[in-house]
């Protein structure tokens, strides 16, 4: 790792009270979950397309119990 990257991430660490190896930890945890949101962006929907207003509400109320609208 280049110095100026240690020093930079160390600061940052120092910063918000953590270690280096702690900070990191959460970087690349936060890294990962961007990566996985990003491939969950790009898959495809499943079903017949977009839901309308009035089949997302019918949806949730019968989750509920209710009856639909």
């Amino acid at each position: 790792m280049p110095d100026e990257v240690k020093e930079l991430l160390g600061r940052a660490a120092e910063r918000s009270g953590q270690s280096m190896q702690n900070y990191l930890l959460l970087v690349l945890e936060r890294e990962a979950k961007f990566a996985r949101n990003a491939e969950i962006a790009e898959m495809e929907p499943v079903g017949g397309g977009p839901l309308s207003m009035d089949e997302i509400v019918d949806a949730v109320r019968t989750a509920r119990g209710a009856a639909p609208g």
